[in-house]
Parts: structure tokens; sequence; C-alpha cells
């Protein structure tokens, strides 16, 4: 068996100082996922806004791909996105472009309160964007349905993620869920631990390189959308997000699992 330090790691994260290097050079999208009267009163400079409930009403994949094309985002733009919730929501909208075939996205490593803490540039003007054309090429195998999931959730060598709070997970859960509650997955004022110490989390939770990774997370996959990028940021190959998450799966009747010896759970992975 692969340890996950044997696993290739991808870029999930750009730092504070690339970024501003990166819009110096106009050579990277922004992308605000906060409400649009926030991103009004400041943001990152050059950044465009999606906030996550405009891509949420309808998520299709046609329709993801005309906000993306509006946005000024071909298949070669390399794009960063951020938000002000510890990287869930920018999470959800990065998984979403990443689906429809857009290879070059990452979160920035912080939010944007940190950033204007910091006292890092903003202003208050929306950029002017020329719309381009992206290409669709659906990417499935990051995609996990409720049909997938209650089809694989019995093999070996797949491990379910609840990324919920602990005592959401200990009240009902998916069958075989494992809990990594996404409070765990930051650390500092950074939105993901570093390297060598999520990959330390992970392994105390017994997650493996070799294993099919599905999280999920209470209902539209942000969450769960962090955690997605957690594990691929210490290199893990096969990665899926049940973007519909815990809300379906209860609103479809499937089977459910209450934690048994709920006084007591183990803290020591954590």
């Amino acid at each position: 068996m692969r340890s996950l330090s044997q696993e290739k790691t991808i870029k999930t994260t750009t730092d504070i100082d690339s970024l501003r290097s990166e819009i110096r050079d106009k050579s990277v999208r922004v992308i605000d996922v906060r409400r649009e009267e926030d991103y009004k009163q400041n943001h990152i400079p050059t950044a465009v806004n999606l906030p996550l409930a405009n891509l949420l009403s309808d998520d299709s994949p046609e329709r993801v791909l005309k906000i993306f094309n509006s946005l000024g985002i071909d298949d070669e733009t390399r794009v960063v996105v951020y938000d002000d919730t510890f990287g869930a929501l920018a999470s959800r909208v990065a998984w979403t472009l990443e689906y429809i075939g857009h290879s070059d996205v990452s979160l920035l490593e912080t939010t944007y309160s940190r950033w204007k803490s910091l006292g890092l540039e903003s202003e208050t003007v929306s950029p002017e964007v020329q719309s381009k054309q992206h290409s669709l090429h659906l990417k499935s195998e990051i995609l996990a349905t409720s049909d997938y999931l209650e089809q694989s959730k019995e093999k070996k060598d797949v491990v379910l993620i609840d990324n919920r709070e602990r005592l959401n997970y200990l009240e009902q859960h998916i069958p075989g869920a494992i809990s990594l509650p996404y409070r765990t997955l930051a650390k500092n004022d950074k939105i993901l631990r570093p390297k060598e110490d999520m990959k330390r989390l992970l392994d105390n939770r017994g997650i493996s390189g070799d294993s099919e990774i599905i999280t999920y997370c209470g209902s539209v996959g942000t969450l769960s959308g962090l955690a997605y990028y957690a594990l691929k940021s210490v290199g893990l190959p096969n990665v899926k997000l049940y973007v519909r998450s815990f809300k379906e799966w209860k609103n479809l009747k499937k089977p459910l699992e209450k934690q048994e010896d709920a006084n007591y759970w183990d803290l020591s992975a954590e």
C-alpha cells in the first residue's frame, strides 16, 4: 500500500505573494464568491464577482459554462478563487470549474478578511471583462451521485468521508462513513493545513492513496468541497465529491446510520 508521502502533490492553494505577483502581471483571473454587496464594498484588485448562490441556482454544466465564459475564462486561463468563509464557498466554485474541464484553478490560501488585516491592496471598482469561450469536457471522475455512492460504498477500496460537524455525524450519517469535520482541515490563518500536517491527520484516519475517496457534507458540497481540495493537496489521486450530499441522501430515504457509543468519541486523531 502506498503512503500519502509517496503520492504526487497537486497545487490546490495559491499563496498571497504569488497571487499579488500574478495580478501585477495580469496573468490570472481572480474570482470573489462573496455576496455582491460585500464585493462592491471592496475586493482584491481585478477580482470578478460570482456569489455562490448565483452558481447554485442552476449549476447545470451548460449554464455554468456560460457563467465562466462571461467572466473571461477560457481553457488556458489561470484562476484563483477566494471567499471569506474559511475556503468552503470558494472550494465549491473551484470544483465546479474543474468539473467542466478546467485544469488551472486553485484556492487562495487564506480568507479575504485575512488579506484585509494584512493591509493588502483592495479596490471597489468592477473590472471590465471580455467574454471568452471555454470548452466543455466534463470530468465525471470527480463527481459522485447517490446511485454511484450506493453501488460503491460497500467496496473495500472505497472510503466515504463525512465533513459535517461531529455532532451531526454522531446523530446520523451515511452507513460506513468516517468523520472528518471540516474544522479540522484548517490551521492558523490558512484554509488548509500544511502538507505534512494534513498527511498526519489523514493517516490517523486510515485514509490512503490506494482508496477511492468520496466526500460529502450537509447539502450543496461546500464543506466537502474544502475536504476535496484538502485530499488533493497531499496528492491523493482518486477523490470524488458527492455534490448533493446528505440532504439529498436523506430525502431519497436511503439507509442511515447512528454512531454507536455516541457519548464517547476518540479525539486522538485530531
